[in-house]
C-alpha cells in the first residue's frame, strides 16, 4: 500500500513497525531522561516514560498536517473564507458520478474545517464497545479521537483492547515491556506516566495496551474493587495533571469481560459503532442489557449517546435495511452520518496514522470529522439541557 504521493517517507519509520514517538512535557518537575531529538518534529523534543503534561489547548492540529493536494487542475491555496464557491461552473450533467462525488466530498471538508467545534464544559469520558468484533470499534475511537483535537480539543485515547490496535493507529511504541494500561489497572500506576503524545498532532495523547493485557481479565477477578480498577485511576487523572482533558475515548475489546466492565463503570456516554449488515444486529440487545445492568448496580450515569453506522454502502439494500432499523428502534441516538466503506480507513494504520492525518480529504476522513462535530454539538446541546440526550 503506498501513502499520498505528496507525504513522502513519514519521519523515517517504516510501515507495520513501532513508531519511536515518545512524551513531550513531565508532570511536576523537570524532564529526568535525556529527550531523543526528532529531527523532522520542529524543534519539539520529548520522552518516553517520564508522564504526559496534558495543558493548555494547543492550536488546532490542522496546520501541522501535511496537505494532501487538491483535486487535479484546481489550485488548493482557496481561502475557506472565500465567499465563492471554488467548484463553481464545474459540475455539469457530462460529469462522471465519481467527480460530482469527489466535488461534494471537498466542499464539505471546507465548510466543516470552517466550522466551529464547541468544547464541552467539563470532561467527557466515552466508552466505544461492541461485543461483535470487527464493526470499527478502533477506527471510530481513534479516527473520532484526531478529528476532534485536530479542532483544538484535548483528547485522550485509553487503548483497553489487548490488540493494541488504537496505540498502532495512533502511533504510539506498545511493545512487551512498554508501560500501559495494563500497569495502570494491575499496579496502580499513574494514568499520567503511561500517557504518550501522538506525533502527529500535539493535542491527542494515548495511554498504549500491550500483550500483558489479553491476561488481565483473570487477573482483575481476585482485586479489590476489580470493577473501579479504571474509575480509580481516571478519577485521580482529572483531579490532577489531566484537568485540562476535553474528551477521554476508551476503546474497549470485542467482549463484555471486566475490561469492558471496567470501562463502562467509569464513563457517562457509550458510543456503539454498528457495521451494517444482520450480525452486528444480534449483539445490540446483549449489550444494550449490559449497559442497563451497569446503569443499575455500577454507575448510575452511563447511558448510550451515540451509535454510529459504520461501513456503510447505499448500493447494497442490506446496509439501507439495517440502517433503516436501527434508526427506527433508536431515532435519537444514531447519527446521520454514515462511514462509507473506504481504502484510505484501512490503509492509515499501516502508515500509524490516523484517516484525519494520512488523507484528510477523503471520503472517510470527512465522514469522521462530521461525525465528530455532530458529538461535539450533542454533547454541548445535552448539558444545556441539564441531562442526557
Amino acid at each position: 500500500m503506498n501513502a499520498p504521493t505528496d507525504r513522502g517517507p513519514r519521519r523515517g519509520v517504516p510501515a507495520f513497525s513501532p513508531v519511536q514517538s515518545t512524551v513531550a512535557g513531565t508532570i511536576g518537575g523537570p524532564i529526568s531522561a535525556h529527550p531523543e531529538v526528532d529531527p523532522d518534529a520542529s524543534g519539539a523534543t520529548s520522552t518516553v516514560g517520564a508522564g504526559a503534561t496534558f495543558g493548555a489547548p494547543g492550536k488546532p492540529a490542522a496546520a501541522q498536517q501535511r496537505r494532501a493536494p487538491a483535486l487535479a487542475g484546481h489550485p488548493d491555496d482557496v481561502s475557506r473564507e472565500t465567499a465563492d464557491d471554488a467548484f463553481a461552473g464545474l459540475a455539469s450533467d457530462d460529469d462522471s458520478p465519481l467527480a460530482r462525488e469527489m466535488i461534494e466530498t471537498e466542499r464539505r471538508r471546507r465548510v466543516l474545517e470552517s466550522s466551529d467545534f464547541p468544547r464541552p464544559a467539563r470532561t467527557r469520558v466515552v466508552t466505544v464497545t461492541n461485543q461483535k468484533g470487527g464493526v470499527g470499534k478502533t477506527t471510530t475511537s481513534v479516527n473520532v479521537a484526531a478529528a476532534l483535537a485536530s479542532r483544538g480539543t484535548n483528547v485522550l485515547v485509553i487503548d483497553a483492547d489487548p490488540q493494541g490496535n488504537a496505540s498502532t493507529a495512533l502511533g504510539v511504541p506498545h511493545h512487551a515491556g512498554t508501560p500501559s494500561i495494563y500497569d495502570v489497572l494491575l499496579d496502580d500506576v499513574p494514568l499520567a506516566q503511561v500517557a504518550q503524545r501522538c506525533p502527529d498532532i500535539s493535542t491527542l495523547w494515548c495511554v498504549p495496551a500491550t500483550i500483558d493485557l489479553a491476561g488481565a481479565d483473570i487477573e482483575l477477578v481476585s482485586m479489590v474493587r476489580r470493577e473501579y480498577r479504571l474509575h480509580d485511576a481516571i478519577k485521580d487523572l482529572l483531579a490532577g495533571p489531566g484537568k485540562d482533558l476535553d474528551y477521554i475515548f476508551i476503546d474497549c475489546p470485542p467482549s463484555l469481560g471486566l475490561l469492558t466492565l471496567n470501562s463502562m463503570v467509569v464513563c457517562t456516554e457509550v458510543l456503539i459503532p454498528i457495521q451494517c449488515e444482520y450480525y452486528a444486529l444480534e449483539g445490540l440487545t446483549q449489550l444494550i442489557k449490559t449497559v442497563e445492568m451497569v446503569k443499575k448496580h455500577l454507575n448510575p450515569d452511563i447511558h448510550v449517546s451515540t451509535i454510529v453506522l459504520t461501513m456503510y454502502d447505499a448500493r447494497t439494500n442490506l446496509a439501507r435495511e439495517v440502517a433503516t432499523e436501527v434508526r427506527t428502534h433508536f431515532p435519537e441516538q444514531t447519527l446521520s452520518q454514515t462511514v462509507p466503506r473506504s481504502v484510505r480507513v484501512s490503509e492509515a494504520p499501516s502508515f500509524a496514522q490516523t484517516v484525519m492525518t494520512y488523507d484528510p480529504h477523503s471520503t472517510g476522513a470527512v465522514a469522521y470529522l462530521a461525525i465528530a462535530k455532530d458529538i461535539a454539538e450533542r454533547g454541548v446541546a445535552a448539558n444545556a439541557n441539564g441531562g442526557h440526550e
